[in-house]
Order: structure tokens, then C-alpha cells, then sequence
């Protein structure tokens, strides 16, 4: 197919400054196993292009699914009106943006193939496992995976080939013991230990074993008492620490978003263009890198959406805000550097700043070290609810599952932790950083932005964090 319309492209290109076709191809499987049931078996086939052109400073695009010739001829003319309807009517002139022809290959590492009928045997295999007691109420095991091929060419000669083999593992298990309902779950209820990969995901996961031990998780909430409400030391394990990143670092930087794009749907920032390269983000010891590079990470590739080459670059180096994630349009825009973000969720969006992988890099404290420097805290791991306002500033987040730590020692399990702060002040009191032994690689495939909406991938790598004087409390507050 990818032959056809690389022919048909060329044979077609209008006498434009600029025009580029992105095609993807994409077909997924979902098996679920709920209560010991095999469920429907869920697949799906994505397949269409983009057609995007620029001239005489105006911009424009169509997507369609009909990849004939005719469907492309159709895409470039409505792309080519777009293009000359917006030319002296848009933000920006964008005759006076270069975009890059590329040419380059990139893949998911290679890995170990998933076979359907050992997938559903190891699901029901974990599955029995969890009902370890009658206050087990519910309980589901599933693995996704999707298989990503997509080309982009551009009018000057770019061509751009990109696959990617996604895996998503998923289990929950549910307890009941009067009025009070307790879920653990591997790694977030919303599939945090999604990776680019192959059946080496689920190992490196902890899925094998996992149906038991979840279980045995969820009945130790119900006996355990609430998580207590005060100010104190808050250790996040990396469970947690994706989502503290994803929605007090990744959304408020994002480019769009600062420039004003997003205020109607997903909000605004408390971040502004003057505070890159001066503000205190927060402590001395906080480093977030954007990385594409990781190979096992979500949201890793070589190039973006707009043919930009993508490359491991900190956007918060020893506290101080370096720089937004924005692609070259948005950069353009803003007038300060950003990185290759431009991201689409298919061949029927445009693309706009998406956070790919966001990570925090590793420090140099054990998990023994940062526990015994706490006289009274609370470790808490895997999100469980979270609300923060438009400007993606106070945030209110609730986990899973915490443990006291009471003079430098893990005590009880409690249940219903929560917390709150506000992203300036609480990314500030960061007070040590877990080194490589503490982290953990996690994601998800449902980062919602954009008008019409976008669903994305993205990744989130950390250690375990330590922070002080967090407002803390439980499920009696």
C-alpha cells in the first residue's frame, strides 16, 4: 500500500511552498478476562492520510480514507482552499516557517511476539489467582496491543518511515466489606505500564504473579485504617509520580496551551513565555528531560508529526524552566525554542503539542535513605483520582494505596490517601530524588487535549520522590 501512495503522492503534489501526506496504518487486539470469563475479543483497523499544505503564508489540511487516486486529489484540493482561504487571515505568516523534508526510518525495538491463545491462557491463569477470599467482588485482567506503520512525505524529497508495536497490560481486582470498596491494581487503573514492545513488557511489568498478589492488596485496604490528614513528608512512589508529572509539569508547559490555543476545552497554564530559562519550577534537585529516545518507553520515535527530528533535550535542568514542549510552529509562534512534540492521535487530526515522554531523572538516594530521613510521612503509590484547574496550577490527587512512616521506619498500610498543593510550592519542596534502583518506566494511552478531541500516547519514567510539608489527608477529611 505504502508503494502505491508514494507513487500517487508525487504524481499529484500542486504547485505549492509546501505540501506533505501522512498515512497511517493502524490495527489493534484487546482480550479481557473478567471474573473468569473470557470477553469479546476486540480488534480494530485505523487506516487513512493527511494531507497538509502551506502557501503564500496561509495553511491548510484534509484527511480521508479513501486513499485513491481520486480521494487524494480530493484531500489536496481541500487542503490547497484551506491554505489559500487562511493566507493573511492566521496567528502567524507561515511562509516564514522552514519545514524540514527529512528522510530517515525509525522502529519499536525488536521484541518477542505475543501469541492469542498463550495471552488468554496466561489472563485466565491470573484471573482464577484472584479470587483469594469471598470479599473479592470484582476483578479483570487484559492485554492490548496495537501495531502502528506510518509514512510522511513532503513535497522537497522527505520521506519518513515510522512502526510501532504497542503493549498494554491491565489488571484490577475490586474488595467489599460492608460500606467500604478498596481497588488495587498493577500499575494504575488507566494502563500505566503501557511500553512500546513485545511480551517482554508484561514481565518487566510484574504481570506474571500479579493476580494474587494484587488481591491479597485489596483485602489488606479493607482492615486498614484511613491514611491521617496534616501536614507532613510525602514519599511518591513512580505509580503515582507519572501522573504528578503528566498534570503539573507536562500540561502547563506544553507550548499551545501557553500560547492560549487550549483555554475553550482543556484550560490554560499558570506559565508564561517570560519564565523559560529564569523560573524556579522547583527545587535544585528536579530535572525533567523530554526523551523520544527510550526505546521501551510509550511515546518514543524518531521524528514528530511535522517531520521534526526528535532527541533527548531537559526542559527543567536543577529547578529552573529551560524550555516549553512545542513543536516548530508553535516555536515559531512564541519566538523561543521548544522541542519535536507535534503530535497527531491519527491520519484524521493535525497535529499539536503533545508531552511524548516526560520524565524525571534519576538522583542519588536509596528508597532506604529517603525513608529513614522521615520523621512523620506517608509513602503513597498508584493514582487513583486526581482534579486540577484549568490553569493547571492547585491540584488535589488521591492514590491507591499508602504507608505510614513514623521515625525513619515503613509502619501500617492505610488506605485512602490523598493530598493536595499547588504545582509552584509543591514541585519546591522537593527534598530528595530516588536513584536509578527506585524508578520505574509508566505511561498512558489516554492523554485527552484538543478541539476536536485527541487521545494520545505518552510516557512517564521516575524515581520515587521525596517531598516536604505536603497538606495530606484521608478518606474521613
Amino acid at each position: 500500500m505504502f508503494d502505491t501512495l508514494r507513487h500517487l503522492f508525487h504524481t499529484l503534489i500542486p504547485a505549492v511552498d509546501f505540501c506533505s501526506l501522512r498515512i497511517v496504518d493502524e490495527s489493534g487486539e484487546q482480550i479481557t478476562v473478567r471474573q473468569n470469563i473470557l470477553q469479546p475479543l476486540t480488534t480494530s483497523i485505523d487506516r487513512g492520510a493527511m494531507v497538509t499544505i502551506i502557501h503564500h503564508g496561509g495553511y491548510g489540511y484534509a484527511a480521508t480514507s479513501d486513499l485513491s487516486s481520486a480521494g487524494l486529489k480530493d484531500a489536496i484540493a481541500r487542503a490547497q482552499a484551506w491554505a489559500a482561504a487562511s493566507a493573511g487571515r492566521s496567528v502567524i505568516d507561515y511562509s516564514t516557517i522552514t519545514m524540514p523534508h527529512p528522510v530517515g526510518r525509525y522502529a519499536s525495538a525488536a521484541s518477542t511476539g505475543t501469541n492469542r491463545k498463550d495471552l488468554i491462557a496466561l489472563l485466565m491463569q491470573e484471573s482464577q489467582a484472584c479470587r483469594i477470599d469471598p470479599r473479592i467482588v470484582d476483578w479483570s485482567a487484559s492485554v492490548g496491543t496495537i501495531s502502528t506503520h506510518q509514512l510522511y512525505l513532503t513535497s522537497g524529497g522527505g520521506e519518513l518511515e515510522q512502526q510501532f508495536r504497542y503493549v498494554i497490560p491491565n489488571l484490577s481486582v475490586t474488595a467489599n466489606q460492608g460500606a467500604d470498596t478498596q481497588t488495587r491494581s498493577l500499575g494504575g487503573q488507566y494502563n500505566g505500564y503501557c511500553r512500546q514492545g513485545g511480551l517482554e513488557v508484561l514481565a518487566d511489568a510484574g504481570f506474571y504473579g500479579s493476580g494474587a498478589r494484587v488481591a491479597a492488596q485489596a483485602i489488606e485496604l479493607l482492615a486498614a485504617p484511613n491514611c491521617p490528614s496534616g501536614t507532613m513528608d510525602l514519599l511518591l512512589m513512580p505509580e503515582q509520580m507519572m501522573l504528578q508529572i503528566h498534570e503539573s509539569i507536562g500540561h502547563p508547559i506544553e507550548l499551545d496551551r501557553i500560547l492560549g490555543d487550549e483555554r475553550n476545552f482543556a484550560g490554560t497554564s499558570f506559565v508564561t513565555l517570560d519564565m523559560f530559562g529564569t523560573f524556579l519550577y522547583g527545587s535544585p534537585l528536579l530535572n525533567v528531560t523530554y526523551d523520544p529516545t527510550r526505546s521501551e518507553q510509550f511515546a518514543s520515535y524518531g521524528w514528530d508529526d511535522e517531520g521534526q527530528p526528535a532527541e533527548k533535550t531537559y526542559v527543567i535542568q536543577n529547578g529552573i524552566l529551560e524550555r516549553p514542549l512545542g513543536g516548530a510552529i508553535s516555536q515559531a509562534r512564541a519566538g523561543i525554542d521548544g522541542v519535536a512534540n507535534a503530535r497527531a492521535c491519527s491520519w484524521n487530526r493535525a497535529p499539536i503539542d503533545r508531552m511524548a515522554n516526560l520524565n524525571i531523572e534519576a538522583g542519588d538516594s536509596s528508597l532506604d535513605d529517603m525513608i529513614r530521613s522521615v520523621e512523620r510521612g506517608v509513602l503513597m503509590d498508584t493514582n487513583v483520582s486526581w482534579s486540577i484547574d484549568d490553569s493547571r496550577n492547585k491540584f488535589q490527587f488521591g492514590c491507591e494505596t499508602g504507608r505510614l512512616i513514623v521515625d525513619g521506619e515503613l509502619k501500617d498500610v492505610v488506605k485512602n490517601p490523598n493530598y493536595r498543593g499547588v504545582s509552584e510550592s509543591f514541585w519546591r519542596s522537593l527534598k530528595a530524588v530516588g536513584n536509578a534502583s527506585t524508578a520505574d518506566v509508566m505511561g498512558t494511552p489516554f492523554c485527552g487535549k484538543g478541539e476536536p478531541s485527541q487521545v494520545i500516547r505518552v510516557g512517564h519514567a521516575s524515581p520515587a520522590c521525596l517531598f516536604g510539608n505536603v497538606d495530606v489527608f484521608g478518606g474521613e477529611a
